[in-house]
């Protein structure tokens, strides 16, 4: 429930009051989401973390720019494979018990924009943000400052939703920030990026965050 998918009670309750054995096809998809969700877990995930690890227990250690940057990448490929690791295991547990889990990554690394990024990236709970918290500050109806109030307001609840840190409520600021600006952007702007550049800028703006 916490860590995702978040699973709605209308669609949790759907599967348990119409029950039905799951099939073939279902315990097979279940037991090759729980293998893909394991292979990330372990031959990815846990093999980034050592690295991330290493740099940030001991940055003196490694001075200048490529240092840091592995370890920046190397926590962001960790974070990415443990967590839609453990989402993907979850789904394939629930399908073989005859639950049907949402899928809650999509490829978040390949986003055009920082809202594309929050459609891929754990899209449970930026569903949840965007129905509970977002819509009804108003969304983006009316005018753009309302809109990145709203921004900054629901991520900053997104952020300290994620634990009662100061990093996390900045974390959360971060992205208001970044969610605003982009707002702005498509608003005052009729110039669009290349995919491959709006993809590397998303990228390296999420990794930014990560730090945090």
């Amino acid at each position: 429930l916490v860590a995702g998918p978040i699973v709605r009670a209308g669609e949790f309750f759907e599967d348990y009051f119409t029950w039905r054995k799951p099939d073939v096809d279902e315990i097979l998809r279940g037991v090759l989401w729980m293998l893909l969700g394991l292979t990330k877990k372990m031959a990815l995930a846990d093999q980034f973390a050592l690295i991330a690890d290493e740099y940030f227990a001991h940055m003196g250690a490694h001075p200048g720019a490529l240092g840091a940057w592995s370890g920046v990448f190397a926590f962001a490929m960790q974070i990415f494979f443990d967590f839609s690791g453990y989402t993907d295991m979850a789904i394939g547990m629930a399908l073989l018990l005859g639950f049907h889990f949402p899928v809650n990554f999509r490829r978040p690394y390949l986003a055009f924009s920082i809202t594309d990024f929050w459609h891929r990236w754990h899209i449970s709970l930026s569903r949840w943000l965007r129905d509970y918290l977002y819509i009804p500050l108003g969304g983006s109806r009316g005018r753009l400052t309302a809109t990145v109030r709203n921004l900054f307001i629901t991520m900053f609840l997104g952020g300290l939703w994620h634990g009662a840190a100061w990093t996390f409520v900045v974390w959360g600021l971060y992205h208001g920030f970044l969610l605003a600006t982009h707002a702005v952007w498509r608003t005052i702007s009729s110039v669009r990026l290349p995919q491959i550049a709006a993809v590397a800028l998303t990228f390296f703006a999420v990794h930014l965050g990560w730090v945090l």
